[in-house]
């Protein structure tokens, strides 16, 4: 990547300079890409001040003493009401005089840029852009009443005379005066007049107009905090003591709800809707069970109930025997709490152990002596790692079964629990009851904190013990705990965003040394915003992803709008990831039970590599015992920058996964990368394997060969089809019983195109048949072609005699005799006129002929492929190509009866069948002669290549062959597996005989599919899980024939977990830039390769528009027990 890559291309940093005055002030336009009229902007500035001049009206009245405060403030909320409502009803009204009645919407965030025309201070058009409206109105008349609010109550809270009394300062008073109704001003213009564009935009499109209601919103609490201060706090809390003490006035009762409630909350709930959704559908519509039923409810059964109902009446009667037990002595209460404190503690260091193990990386930082080394054969790595999986079903065990009860106990003795219940009691214990199996880790990380503490403070009039029952030091705890591993994220996120600008030299800029200089010398502002964005839980921003560190708007987990799993840029590529992800979803659900991916909490990104594969894991909730995850494909096509990073990705994995001898606690080379290295996981999923095929496909033995190989293929492809159509074995019965040998229609041996109905009519089939093609015959046909009547039987048919005739007949029709050829018939048959071939329509009559043995129906062809196209003398000539030995071995072989006696001599007489072996010859041949052309020559490897992807030579017989299309089918297939033989044959050797020959064509009918990657039955191979593909291809830059081939087998997935605050604050500067600065340049430097941040396959992995993964899985369930 250059250095020189732009931040922001000219326009779009002139845009940006536009845009952003406007989203600082809340929606005037003093900056416009066009000249306009000065009074444009003297009337922006007028709405702008109408708040302040209320506001300032209500504040006159009360410093002069001549209202009440809040009287002053109701007369400006009042007076702003009235002021909005002038201003839509402007706005309105000039909408309705100009031609243009509706608001344009575009997806062109950019045609606001569009020129106007206005032609006087209060013209239509000049209202219309100063004020542009509102779509509903229901918004119009709220947001005229939230800002008469906004006004009133920002009046009242900048009453100089109570800011005065707050710091005691006039200096103080007038700057908070006036940047206070500033931001006021602010949060109005952008509620009744226009709005500005958000640098929070979440949405693409803005549909309920919530975006107007952001700014007076923020206004509003930091007001709130006030007006609770002076009315609401106290009537809070007494009403939610008094409730809460009405409704359950025992304190069993209060331990029993919290418990109960706190387990049935941490549940699955959703799987369990999803049953009863189902068990209701299955009483009503009957077979719907087998398809309605997802993933999650596979996994969850009568067992899980089972599980689940036990667990909760065990937790109940803990709760209510330990409650009840603390209640009579107070010493004796102490010391039991004390004791499962220490019990805690000695639990999580023995769970913190337990997960340690499970992973390549203690802390990410010393490699773990424990884990198996150079896990690069499947099978040696599963025999390493059965230890480790019965460690962690012992962790397993703890955490699920052991560690919940413990906590439980810990709550249930605490003193706090015994007494009155207040708010503080409520709140705190209620969210301890929950977190013990919502997040059983941290529920027990934060009561042996606790408890140590409790131990180290002795001092009982200490603040710690003295004000804080223990539900609200867990609470405390849990969010110290949270904003403490935010921020050791944050700040190694901001750290590495420092020194790879400064020590990758791809990500050297012009400003990288001034930025640099300024980091250090403001480190305490850097520390300062990394610790508000830490305590806002907000994403921190890397502006263009260079060291200038923003606070991020808020953002919920998944980070995306919309259901997770719904959009995806879905290509041929994606087939593969929907094949993998449920068994990868398995083999997660066993890594994570066992601790391998650590701490399992909402946010979670991790990041799997297999060859091409880039699989991006994100968890999404978490639960007891269960959570769900979504997964996403990264494309398969590596463009530079994917390449640079896929390449990063794989070195780290390697210096993890695949050193044959690494040092006892060796440290983590890569721990300045976002990505650090976790487990492997067998997956079962297809390996993809591309070869070259130069010196096979180009060989001229090879291809010589292929031409003998492709008869053979067309010969058991046809006999293994006709094998196993029902419709002809369920005749079989009948066929024997009747005892008559069936009757079909042999094709006439002439394949001349048909002729008009006069021609048919007068010509003698037994004579003329192949005219065309014997006439400079020496031989006479005589014998020849009474060999032919004795053998096919043929049936006696109506032939007209032509005058000059050399055949003579009686007047019933029957021939009676016939006289050999000489000069003079010849000379007779050249003299016919030519025929116009193009022009007929009708077939010609084809004599009905019968099998020789009765249960050659069975492997008959479908009549309508039992017609010819070929001229009789190039059939003669070619059917010498025929495999008649190969054609027996395969019809002996066959398995279609039940008993091997009564097949072996029932395969016997069909093989002898002489009438089904030349059906078999003319099919046979014909399709060949469709595949290769009517030339016998040696094909050539891009004619191989053509007739691989289905564009066949044309010839009378390829016209023929494609209006059978399941004929056509067996033939490419045919072809296809020829040239996978002959692959083989070149790589594992030559066919010893017919029976290896068999079984290889039976290997690739059973476990093959061969064909194209664009194919749709490519796509339903891999669905199905065929063991291996194949598929021919040709690549124009090398100049190479290739061949890819996919196996199905159990192959390792390296794994390893992403910084989740990277990844947040990479996305959160995408969003800004594609939909505030709308910067969507596709050379754009933040979207640019960075091994250490993995900047591009972060990019990638956002949800679309922005991102563009091609597979986005719905939320997946894993269960952890």
């Amino acid at each position: 990547m250059s250095p020189d890559v732009p931040l922001l291309n000219d326009y779009k940093q002139d845009f940006l300079l536009k845009r952003f005055p406007q989203t600082v002030l809340g929606g005037p336009r003093l900056k416009l890409g066009y000249c306009a009229p000065p009074y444009i902007y003297v009337n922006q500035i007028i709405l702008f001040l109408i708040p302040w001049v209320l506001g300032g009206l209500g504040t006159l009245l009360y410093q002069l003493d001549i209202l009440k405060d809040y009287s002053a403030a109701a007369l400006s909320g009042s007076l702003m009401v009235l002021t909005a409502s002038v201003i839509q009803l402007t706005s309105l009204y000039a909408r309705s005089k100009s031609v243009m009645v509706k608001r344009m919407l575009t997806a062109d965030i950019l045609a606001e840029e569009d020129e106007h025309e206005f032609t006087s201070c209060a013209g239509a058009e000049t209202v219309k852009f100063l004020i542009p409206g509102k779509k509903y109105v229901a918004n119009t008349v709220l947001h005229c009443i939230v800002a008469g609010l906004v006004c009133g109550l920002g009046m009242w809270y900048l009453l100089p005379h109570r800011v005065t009394l707050l710091y005691g300062s006039p200096g103080g008073t007038a700057v908070l005066f006036v940047f206070g109704w500033m931001t006021l001003c602010i949060g109005e213009y952008s509620l009744i007049v226009n709005t500005a564009t958000e640098t929070a935009t979440f949405q693409t499109q803005d549909t309920y107009e919530i975006t107007p209601l952001l700014r007076p919103l923020y206004i509003f609490c930091f007001i709130s905090v006030d007006l609770a201060h002076r009315l609401l706090v106290m009537f809070t809390i007494s009403a939610g003591t008094a409730v809460l003490s009405y409704f359950i006035p025992s304190t069993i009762g209060v331990v029993l709800f919290m418990t109960g409630l706190g387990f049935l909350l941490s549940l699955n709930l959703s799987g369990m809707h999803l049953v009863f959704k189902h068990c209701v559908a299955s009483h009503r519509v009957e077979g719907k069970s087998k398809t309605f039923l997802g993933d999650s409810d596979q996994q969850f059964g009568w067992k899980e109930c089972l599980l689940y109902s036990i667990m909760f009446s065990l937790a109940l009667l803990e709760a209510g025997l330990l409650h009840h037990y603390s209640g009579y002595s107070q010493v004796s209460k102490n010391c039991s709490q004390a004791i499962v404190g220490y019990m805690l503690m000695m639990l999580l260091l023995i769970l913190w152990i337990l997960r340690e193990i499970q992973s390549v990386y203690i802390f990410g930082i010393f490699r773990n002596p424990f884990y198996p080394k150079d896990v690069q054969v499947v099978t040696v790595f599963l025999e390493k790692q059965k230890k480790l999986l019965w460690i962690g079903a012992v962790r397993r065990i703890l955490l699920t079964l052991v560690s919940p009860f413990a906590v439980i106990a810990f709550l249930s003795l605490d003193s706090a629990l015994q007494g009155l219940h207040s708010v503080s009691v409520s709140i705190g214990f209620t969210r301890a009851f929950r977190m013990v199996w919502q997040n059983t880790e941290n529920a027990l990380l934060e009561s042996a904190i606790v408890s140590a503490v409790h131990m180290l403070i002795a001092d009982t009039d200490s603040w710690w013990n003295r004000s804080l029952d223990t539900g609200i030091r867990l609470l405390l705890v849990g969010i110290m705990w949270d904003r403490l591993i935010q921020f050791i994220s944050k700040l190694r996120f901001a750290v590495t965003v420092l020194l790879a600008s400064w020590t990758e030299k791809k990500q050297h800029r012009k400003t990288t040394t001034t930025l640099c200089v300024l980091n250090i010398v403001f480190s305490p502002f850097v520390l300062v915003v990394i610790i508000l964005s830490t305590l806002l839980s907000s994403p921190l921003l890397p502006l263009f992803t260079l060291p200038v560190f923003l606070v991020g708007f808020p953002r919920p987990v998944q980070s995306w709008p919309g259901a997770v799993g719904t959009a995806a840029c879905v290509c041929a590529d994606t087939v593969y990831y929907y094949q993998m992800v449920p068994r990868l979803t398995a083999a997660l659900q066993t890594a994570m039970a066992a601790g391998g991916l650590g701490f399992l909490l909402p946010g979670s990104h991790y990041l799997g590599r297999f060859q091409d594969r880039l699989i991006w894991i994100m968890i999404l909730e978490r639960g007891y015992a269960y959570c769900y995850i979504n997964i996403k494909g990264l494309e398969l096509q590596e463009t530079s920058c994917h390449t640079a990073e896929a390449q990063r990705v794989d070195e780290v994995f390697e210096s993890a996964f695949q050193q044959e001898y690494p040092k006892v606690c060796s440290l983590n080379e890569h721990f300045g990368n976002v990505l650090t290295p976790c487990t492997v996981l067998p997956v079962k999923m297809y390996s993809d394997a591309r070869n070259v095929l130069s010196g096979i496909i180009d060989s001229h033995e090879n291809l010589k060969e292929f031409k003998d190989d492709l008869v053979k293929v067309l010969v058991w492809m046809l006999i293994q089809y006709c094998s196993k159509r029902p419709s002809l074995r369920e005749n079989i019965h009948k066929t024997e019983t009747k005892g008559e040998p069936p009757l079909i229609i042999l094709p006439a041996l002439s394949t001349s195109p048909p002729r008009s109905l006069e021609d048919t009519d007068s010509l003698n089939s037994d004579t003329f048949d192949d005219w065309s093609d014997n006439i400079f015959d020496d031989e006479p046909t005589i014998k020849k072609r009474k060999e032919e009547k004795m053998q096919f039987k043929v049936l006696p048919s109506t032939n007209l005699p032509i005058p000059g005739s050399v055949d003579s007949q009686s007047v019933d029709g029957h021939s009676t005799h016939t006289v050999p050829k000489n000069d003079l018939y010849r000379t007779i048959l050249l003299g016919f006129p030519a025929i116009d071939k193009g022009k007929r329509e009708d077939i010609p009559s084809t004599p009905l002929l019968e099998f020789t043995c009765s249960h050659s129906r069975i492997l008959s062809l479908p009549e309508e492929w039992q017609s010819n196209s070929i001229l009789n003398s190039k059939m003669k000539e070619m059917s010498s190509l025929f495999p008649e030995d190969w054609y027996q071995f395969v019809l002996r072989h066959l398995e279609c009866f039940h008993s091997e006696e009564k097949s072996s001599s029932i395969l016997d007489e069909i093989a002898k069948d002489k009438v089904l072996k030349n059906l078999y010859v003319q099919t046979v041949m014909t399709c060949y002669f469709s595949l290769f052309g009517i030339d016998n020559m040696t094909p050539s490897p891009g004619q191989i290549l053509r007739v691989y992807n289905g564009v066949l030579p044309w010839s009378s017989a390829l016209d023929w062959l494609t209006e059978k299309p399941e004929l056509f089918q067996l033939a490419l297939k045919a072809f296809r597996y020829t040239l996978k033989l002959m692959v083989d044959k070149a790589s594992l050797g030559p066919i010893e005989d017919f029976e290896e020959l068999n079984n290889c064509l039976k290997e690739y009918e059973s476990n093959w599919y061969i064909g194209l990657v664009s194919d749709e039955k490519w796509k339903e191979a891999i669905l199905e899980e065929k063991p291996c593909l194949f598929s021919l291809g040709y690549d124009p830059n090398m100049g190479v024939y290739t061949g890819r081939v996919l196996t199905l087998q159990e192959l390792l997935i390296h794994i390893g977990q992403l910084n989740a605050e990277a990844v947040r604050g990479q996305w959160a500067n995408l969003s800004w830039e594609l939909l505030y600065a709308t910067n969507d340049d596709e050379e754009r430097y933040s979207i640019q390769a960075h091994p250490l941040l993995l900047r591009n396959l972060t990019v990638q992995a956002a949800d679309p528009p922005l991102g563009y993964p091609i597979f986005s899985s719905k939320p997946l369930p894993v269960h952890l027990y």
